[in-house]
């Protein structure tokens, strides 16, 4: 149990008491005129000299349980330690053509990966996290960002299409690197994942691999599509959309050597539920434990001082009403 106060400043104010209780002192008349010698000899008895100061004691008891409440008491609960996790990831998606190979529910490769990632992004709530789309060119569509809202909505407008036609592997995983170089996370991670094998772009996607491991970073890569030949949308016709029978080829090789280079992993998701376990795996291996000390719950104490410091201001002007309150 930890005791606290909302505002501690306002514990100041009870340094006036004891200065008040001078300024009393100072200021009291030192003779008082008596009609009776009986009433002096009265006032001079012990109970006489109390009844007197009551008032002021009373008072002065009032302003100081007030001035407690203003500080706003507070008790912790419990206090506990907790492990949160804060590191940096990109995201790197493959949106070609053939990403839209209908082998993965809910409709196609590129909408599976639009759902796993939405859902390992709602996992990861004290990271930051970016998102790189490529095909036959990479472009960043989110820096990292701890605004998940943002993030999610972009993966959710993740469409094939725009950039180019092609599979820039490297391209994408530089983009994507090249984001991390100066996150200030002790850990650092991408999340490359493709269908394809790399036929377009300027940069070599071995070669990104290495840069990315002499910047700490680690590569996650997924080799996305079944085994078996799939439809994959060619053109938009008046009758509707023309399909075409394909079997993509993935390169494997390249994907686990980028990983290997990198200090990362190597994953195969030949459907839905493979791809969902996947990132499972991926979020149970990067997670970097932070200590955080924090209070639960507070309970507030200000109404009882509160009631209190009034009650006795009741007493003290109800104790000046009687004839001992008026003793001097």
């Amino acid at each position: 149990m930890t005791v606290g106060f909302t505002n501690p400043w306002a514990l100041l104010l009870l340094a006036l008491v004891p200065l008040w209780a001078a300024w009393l002192r100072r200021g009291r008349p030192g003779a008082v005129a008596f009609a009776r010698t009986d009433a002096v000899a009265h006032a001079s008895r012990g109970r006489g000299r109390w009844a007197g100061a009551a008032p002021d004691v009373l008072r002065g008891l009032s302003f100081a349980l007030l001035v407690v409440a203003l500080a706003g008491p507070r008790t912790g609960a419990r206090v506990v330690e907790e492990a949160s996790e804060g590191i940096a990831i990109m995201v790197a998606v493959d949106v070609s053509q053939s990403m839209l190979a209908e082998d993965l529910r809910p409709r196609n490769r590129l909408g599976a990966a639009r759902q796993t990632v939405a859902r390992f992004i709602q996992g990861r709530a004290n990271d930051r996290i970016g998102l790189v789309a490529f095909a036959g060119e990479a472009m960043t569509r989110v820096p990292l960002t701890r605004d998940h809202a943002v993030l999610a909505d972009a993966v959710d407008g993740l469409r094939s299409g725009g950039l180019g036609e092609g599979t820039a592997i490297g391209d994408g995983l530089a983009a994507a690197a090249a984001r991390l170089r100066r996150a200030e996370e002790r850990s650092k991670v991408v999340v490359l994942m493709s269908d394809g094998a790399n036929n377009r772009g300027e940069v070599d996607p071995r070669q990104a691999a290495r840069a990315a491991a002499l910047l700490g970073i680690r590569v996650y890569t997924i080799a996305m599509g079944s085994d078996t030949v799939a439809r994959i949308p060619v053109a938009l016709t008046r009758v509707g959309v023309r399909y075409a029978i394909a079997r993509t080829t993935v390169d494997e090789a390249l994907l686990a050597d980028i990983a290997s280079t990198s200090g990362g992993r190597y994953f195969r998701a030949r459907d839905t539920e493979a791809l969902r376990r996947i990132y499972e795996e991926i979020d149970r291996l990067e997670r970097t434990p932070v200590t955080a000390r924090r209070y639960l719950r507070y309970r507030d104490w200000y109404l009882p001082f509160l009631l209190t410091g009034a009650v006795v201001l009741i007493l003290e002007w109800l104790f000046r009403a009687t004839r001992w309150g008026r003793v001097p």
